[in-house]
């Protein structure tokens, strides 16, 4: 994948040790200092969100080069796990909440999506268009046909969110042959409200922007929801085709490549 520049930000897989540690830096700012997440003792001593996922990782990064000053300043991130690098390393980071059997008996190529995160200076800034347009670039160059990973809501009382679940279920609910389910241990009735009760218009304000953003490309969820006391969220497994984001994906871009107004 070959970087994109626009503007001052670059569009790139990190390329170094330098790379990844400054994702891992901006992931542990968001989910840890300002979302609250648990932090191991490592964590927290490093001051970065690390697992043993990241070395067998693709890092999409946003990098602001205006201000990087011999370390790559990262503004936005995406991990990307293929499915060959999942299998040679002990599966996917999502397969610790759902059962993903039936995507992983889709014969189609598939990646896993996490650790999405924006620097909070530059939201509002067109950086997460610029990693949507990133990830377009990804998957079409490796002729993957499915992405899927862990949607998160904040909160770890699924109460609060009963209508937007009930909604995701009734109305998004993926084919039976890609749909992963909560392992049984961890899984959350997503159905508390019934469809013909459902306030739709109150439901798709509770969705947080990134799920939104997933359905506007024909996104799925899966069957039950799983709550992260780590992270403190309450996650879905969502799938999306990535034959709905290529042909779509341009919508968030005038022709110049210039993030649109309204992205």
């Amino acid at each position: 994948m070959e970087p994109k520049s626009y503007k001052s930000f670059e569009v790139r897989l990190a390329e170094t040790h330098n790379d990844v540690d400054a994702a891992q830096a901006l992931r542990y700012q968001v989910f840890y200092e300002e979302m609250g997440a648990v932090p191991s003792l490592e964590a927290r001593r490093l001051r970065r969100d690390c697992d043993r996922f990241d070395p067998i990782c693709d890092h999409l990064l946003v990098i602001d080069r205006k201000r990087s000053n011999g370390k790559p300043f990262v503004v936005g991130n995406y991990r990307l796990l293929t499915r060959a690098a999942a299998k040679r390393n002990g599966g996917f980071y999502s397969a610790q909440e759902f059962d993903l059997t039936n995507l992983l008996n889709h014969p189609d190529e598939s990646v896993e999506l996490g650790r999405s995160c924006v620097h909070p200076e530059y939201r509002g800034r067109g950086v997460m268009p610029l990693l949507w347009r990133g990830l377009a670039d990804y998957v079409k160059e490796r002729n993957i046909k499915i992405f899927f990973g862990c949607g998160s809501f904040p909160g770890t009382d699924p109460r609060d969110i009963d209508t937007a679940l009930s909604y995701l279920h009734h109305f998004h609910l993926a084919p039976r042959s890609l749909r992963p389910r909560a392992l049984n241990e961890r899984y959350v009735d997503m159905r508390a409200v019934p469809a013909a009760h459902l306030d739709q218009s109150t439901a798709i304000q509770e969705l947080p922007p990134l799920i939104k953003g997933y359905l506007r490309v024909g996104g799925f969820v899966g069957d039950g929801a799983v709550v992260d006391h780590q992270f403190k969220t309450t996650d879905v497994c969502i799938i999306v085709k990535t034959d709905q984001l290529t042909a779509k994906y341009h919508r968030h871009f005038k022709p110049s490549g210039t993030p649109s107004a309204n992205s």
